[in-house]
């Protein structure tokens, strides 16, 4: 029986950090001795191959580059690898794992990013069960020795999610993230049970597709009450400028404000894509339902129905690569490409 072969790629983050009892310090933990620190890997039947970024990065330094040399990883060891986790740090693991959802076409084996809340060494950290499953996942076949989850997915305390519909929710408790409009891939308790029906289907034997080039000149920009034209426009008029993700209110409300509708109509002739994108954790954009967000349909503005920002904002890089009008780059957006909203 074939043996999987995973390739764990280690980016950064707390998860990769053992502490050292006589300094009190944290310093890197070693994966290229992971079985002989983690003997319960013994147990899972596949070989693990590790590569680690040269210098590893805090989550927060994340950036497109570092995106896209990790997809550049994948993609080098596609061939040879039956599935790929990730190792990153949480607070942008959500941004990290929905662009590489939109940069991998036809993908047909599982990524599974995972990450923790306490350093793998410490007495009660969630960082073992993490990589554990994580592992697991992504050497989960069928009988015909294909990905049971064949896509981007992100795995934290029991969860398994398809990665861009998730959001980190708790920067303290080990369940720091949810899927608020799709359910979970798996759950993992006794036994890992795989929710089929929630899980991509495997594409018709497609050659995979990498898109590793994002673009960054876009923005987010959350309404609050008593948000002033100043910072708007300030906003809107940044130059080079290509993409907003607007988080509105609701179901895709706005304010009707003479100066605020202008503002937009001015981004929209520039040029600027505009994303209708719901503040709330759970729920969708109904662009029109209100007359709050009439007007917005009425400019062509782009509706993010239940997308979360995350998402949103890569989806939103990703598209603006496309060479298209924009008529046809709105379709794109509206349309469900990854699995990453429901229509």
């Amino acid at each position: 029986m074939h043996k999987p072969n995973i390739l764990l790629i280690y980016t950064g983050g707390t998860i990769g950090m053992v502490k050292d009892y006589k300094s009190n310090s944290l310093k890197a933990f070693d994966f290229d001795n992971l079985r002989k620190n983690i003997p319960e890997l013994n147990q899972i039947a596949c070989n693990i191959k590790t590569i680690s970024f040269e210098e590893p990065i805090d989550s927060s330094d994340m950036n497109s580059l570092y995106i896209a040399k990790i997809a550049t990883i994948i993609e080098t060891h596609y061939e040879s690898a039956d599935g790929f986790v990730v190792l990153s740090g949480s607070d942008t693991m959500a941004y990290t794992a929905s662009a590489l959802s939109f940069m991998f076409e036809h993908l047909s084996k599982a990524i599974v990013f995972t990450g923790s809340q306490l350093p793998i060494g410490d007495l009660r950290t969630d960082a073992k069960e993490n990589l554990i499953t994580a592992i697991q996942v992504a050497a989960s076949l069928d009988k015909k020795g294909n990905s049971v989850v064949p896509e981007v997915s992100l795995y934290f305390e029991y969860k398994l999610y398809r990665a861009n519909r998730t959001t980190k929710v708790n920067a303290e408790h080990f369940e720091a993230f949810t899927s608020p409009n799709y359910p979970a891939l798996a759950t993992s308790g006794v036994h890992l049970k795989f929710n089929k029906s929630a899980i991509q289907k495997m594409p018709k034997s497609k050659k995979l597709i990498v898109r590793k080039k994002l673009v960054d000149d876009v923005v987010i920009l959350k309404l609050f009450p008593g948000i002033t034209p100043a910072v708007v426009e300030a906003m809107l008029n940044i130059k080079g400028l290509k993409g907003v993700v607007l988080e509105t209110y609701g179901a895709g409300n706005a304010p009707t404000s003479a100066w605020f509708i202008k503002a937009l109509k001015k981004a929209l002739k520039k040029g600027i894509l505009i994303v209708d994108v719901t503040q709330c954790i759970g729920g969708s954009v109904i662009m029109g339902h209100y007359e709050t967000s009439l007007e917005l349909k009425k400019m062509g503005i782009f509706s993010g129905h239940d997308i979360t920002t995350e998402a949103a904002i890569a989806k939103l890089k990703y598209i603006l690569t496309i060479d298209a009008p924009k008529s046809k780059l709105k379709i794109l957006f509206e349309k469900s490409l990854r699995g990453e909203l429901c229509k």
